[in-house]
Parts: structure tokens; C-alpha cells; sequence
């Protein structure tokens, strides 16, 4: 038997949303790595603060347009041969406030980022999906969510938008525009630069006042995060492993996330232990915290495990590693207001 194609070498990346939490860090690596990176963000969300040293290396250049703009992204994207699309909205909570933007910004965004990848002949893509394209289990729903799980419900207008933009990457392998497609479902990520989420709202509550938290839900709700470096170690272990090229379909499936899940009050004993603080629970009720939420996010990992990449950090000391970043650069409440 013949040994698979090997994958061509990374020389020059575009990264979308490379100002945003994960794609800064995604820079810095790629960097690090000897990696030629441009990286594309409009700056509604993404902040040039974390840019800073990306934009000292002379490899690296930032372009800020919108993925949009389809002739200034076909225009960006010229030279490169590997794409990480990691631009998105990903404002789950208050999706029903504007419902057009995960429409635009996800799903149209990504057939802008098909479109300019054809145009400029680049045949290979990452993609930032979200274990919210599982939709809430509805069969056995206590068991870890593996990558070929039906979708049974769609509860959120970002999971929907996202499960639309994986149907549009993996229509254009199958149609052979692409040659390899790696789809990467997170769980919530965790870590540096992270600028929305439970931890980055607890914190800002606790700052205010110490004495007392609101938490949406009964805290009941079980969940799983990953730390950010281990997210972006298996995003470029399987670009680098090329695991869709020679394969029978050109996209793969990756869930990510950590091989364990937390209570909501779980994460609050990490966050009020690491503060030494002990403020009085104020629960809005109800088995989940808004319209969309998942009372249980729990993905089956071992696939990518079986790739030979593991996460080095627990829930735990990720949660933890993101409040000391967020109480050494208080400046993110300020940029977020």
C-alpha cells in the first residue's frame, strides 16, 4: 500500500480575525514557527494591543478590512497557500438582538473566504467551528458528543450560522476546490487575551462588588473549556499532519476540547478561590442561562487525541491562568465598554 501524499510545507498563512482572542495567538505561534502570516480583521471586536509584537516581526503584516468586501478580501489573501478562517461573531447570548449578524459575519463571511480562496488558487483551510453545531442532545445526552453525532436541534442562531459555514467548506472539497478542509468544533476556550465569556464576566462583577454574584441559571449547567495554546497546538498538529489530503473526502472533523466538563458553580469556586473571595450566589433560575444555552457541552475527543495531540492544562488551571491574565490587563473592561 502506497504511503499518503505528504502535505506541502506552511510557508505563508492568512488569518481571519487575526486581532481577535484565538487569532492573535494563532499569529504569535505561526510566527514563532518561521511561518509568513497576514493577518485580516475589521477591529469591531479584535484589538492591535495584542498585535503588538506580531507587528515588530517582518514576516507578519495586519490588513484590516471586512470579509465583506469580497474584492479587497480576494485582494488580501493574494500569495498565500494555507487559510485559517477564524473571523466570526460569536455572541451567542444575544443573538435574537440581531440575528442578521451571524448571518453576514458567519455563515456570507464564510463563502466571501470560499470565494477569495478559489480566486487566488489556495487549496487549504482551518476553520473555527463551535461544538454548538451539535445543537442540545436529544439521544443518550449524558454521554460525550462524538464528531459524527446527528444534529438533532439547532438552538442557537451562531450554531446554525457556523453548521452553515461547515456545509459551505465541505461542499467546495467535495467539489474539488479545495484540497483539504480541517473543521474544528471547540468548546469554549480559555486563556491570554480572552475578552468575553463566564470568567471575563464573573471577574468584572466581582470587581464591582465582591460581595455578591448574579449567575444565569441555576449554575447547574455543565460545561467544558480549553486552554487557548493547547487549542491553537492541535489546530497547526493536524494542518501540519495534512490528516484530509489522500483521503476520501477532503474535510475532517475535529472536536477539541479537554476530556472532562465543570458546573458553572464549579468555575466560580476556581474563580472566588483564586481571589479568596466568598460572595453571596444570586441565581436567575431556570436549568440554563439565556435562549440558546446548552445545559450540557461535552465533546468526544478522541479523535484528535488519537492524533497524538493532548491538552496540557485542566479546566481548572485554565480558568484560573485566564483570571490572572484578566487581573494583570484590566484595560480589556475599559476596551469593551
Amino acid at each position: 500500500m502506497s504511503a499518503a501524499p505528504q502535505p506541502p510545507a506552511l510557508r505563508h498563512a492568512f488569518v481571519t480575525g487575526a486581532a481577535g482572542f484565538i487569532g492573535s495567538t494563532l499569529v504569535d505561534r505561526l510566527l514563532a514557527d518561521g511561518v509568513r502570516v497576514t493577518g485580516w480583521d475589521n477591529l469591531s471586536t479584535g484589538q492591535r494591543r495584542f498585535l503588538e509584537g506580531a507587528t515588530r516581526h517582518p514576516g507578519f503584516r495586519l490588513l484590516e478590512g471586512d470579509n465583506l468586501d469580497l474584492p479587497a478580501l480576494r485582494a488580501a489573501m493574494a500569495g498565500s497557500d494555507f487559510v485559517f478562517h477564524l473571523a466570526a461573531n460569536a455572541d451567542i447570548k444575544d443573538g435574537w438582538s440581531h440575528p442578521e449578524k451571524d448571518l453576514h459575519q458567519n455563515t456570507i463571511a464564510t463563502f466571501n473566504v470560499l470565494e477569495a480562496m478559489r480566486a487566488n488558487g489556495v487549496r487549504r483551510i482551518a476553520f473555527s467551528s463551535t461544538g454548538s453545531v451539535y445543537g442540545e442532545a436529544l439521544v443518550t445526552p449524558d454521554r460525550p458528543t462524538p464528531e459524527d453525532d446527528a444534529f438533532p436541534v439547532q438552538t442557537s442562531l451562531y450554531g446554525a450560522s457556523k453548521a452553515a459555514g461547515e456545509g459551505l467548506i465541505a461542499a467546495y472539497a467535495e467539489g474539488g476546490q479545495l484540497d483539504e478542509a480541517y473543521l474544528f468544533r471547540f468548546v469554549s476556550i480559555l486563556g491570554e487575551r480572552y475578552t468575553h465569556g463566564h470568567v471575563f464576566d464573573f471577574y468584572r462583577q466581582l470587581l464591582d462588588h465582591p460581595d455578591h454574584l448574579r449567575v444565569l441559571g441555576d449554575g447547574s449547567q455543565r460545561k467544558s473549556y480549553l486552554y487557548v495554546q493547547d487549542c491553537i497546538a492541535a489546530i497547526l498538529h493536524v494542518a501540519r499532519l495534512g490528516t484530509a489530503r489522500g483521503a476520501r473526502h477532503r474535510t475532517q472533523v475535529y472536536n477539541l476540547g479537554t476530556p472532562e466538563f465543570v458546573q458553572v458553580k464549579d468555575s466560580i469556586r476556581f474563580i472566588c478561590g483564586a481571589l479568596g473571595l466568598n460572595p453571596r450566589l444570586d441565581f436567575t433560575g431556570g436549568d440554563r442561562g439565556w435562549i440558546g444555552d446548552n445545559p450540557f457541552i461535552f465533546l468526544d475527543t478522541r479523535r484528535i487525541q488519537a492524533t497524538g495531540w493532548k491538552p496540557r492544562l485542566t479546566i481548572e488551571q485554565g480558568v484560573v491562568q485566564t483570571l490572572r491574565w484578566l487581573e494583570a490587563n484590566r484595560w480589556v473592561y475599559e476596551s469593551r465598554r
